[in-house]
């Protein structure tokens, strides 16, 4: 079968890519309001993109009727995110703040999720996170219904028990990110295996 995209409306270019491009990671992010409250909510379109400078990227879009969600108004206003990695410990906080709430709500006190004050940037981060990534934004790329957020690491937080014993690799037997494969489809990465290359001189043409 054949898509045309330039000919497609955007929810069937939507369900085409949330169903092939996955897993896709969650992160739940967390913002700080005017007035000092919390907000959480989970992306799916999201992805660290470089490592030097540290870069994640979010894919933001408003809301149904057009408003701007309180995430990206947070944002434009403090030029600061937290993401928050999600597990299977987070997953119902996490569902909590994708509820349609009204403007202004602590999805995170909703969930009755403990929030500890930012390291270097105003938004809170979760302790219950494996990880969380503490973001300055690095610039705003806006299209009519798409916010792409470029946020730039500058603190990262790690529970101890994710890390192997010199605290250089994730200790696999402990984390386990859940992500989006589509709809209300998740999956968990608790079955790891390694695969490696095979060496080059056994590589023959015509052969894989």
């Amino acid at each position: 079968m054949e898509f045309d995209f330039m000919q497609m409306e955007p929810a069937d270019r939507y369900r085409l890519l949330t169903n092939f491009v996955g897993p896709r990671p969650i992160a739940l992010v967390t913002t700080r309001s005017p007035a000092g409250g919390n907000n959480g909510a989970p992306m799916s379109f999201f992805n660290v993109f470089s490592h030097d400078p540290a870069i994640v990227v979010l894919g933001i879009q408003p809301r149904q009727d057009g408003r701007e969600k309180d995430t990206v108004a947070n944002i434009r206003r403090s030029g600061q995110f937290t993401v928050n990695m999600v597990d299977m410990a987070l997953s119902r906080t996490m569902l909590v703040c994708g509820l349609s709430v009204e403007p202004d709500t602590d999805e995170l006190e909703l969930a009755g999720e403990a929030v500890s004050p930012g390291a270097q940037v105003e938004s809170g981060w979760l302790p219950a996170s494996p990880c969380a990534m503490e973001c300055r934004v690095e610039r705003l790329i806006e299209y009519p219904r798409r916010l792409l957020v470029l946020g730039e690491v500058v603190h990262m937080h790690v529970r101890p028990d994710c890390l192997d014993e010199q605290g250089r690799y994730v200790n696999p037997d402990v984390y386990h990110p859940i992500a989006r494969l589509h709809a209300d489809n998740y999956i968990v990465s608790d079955r790891q295996f390694v695969l490696k290359a095979p060496p080059l001189e056994s590589v023959t043409k015509g052969e894989s």
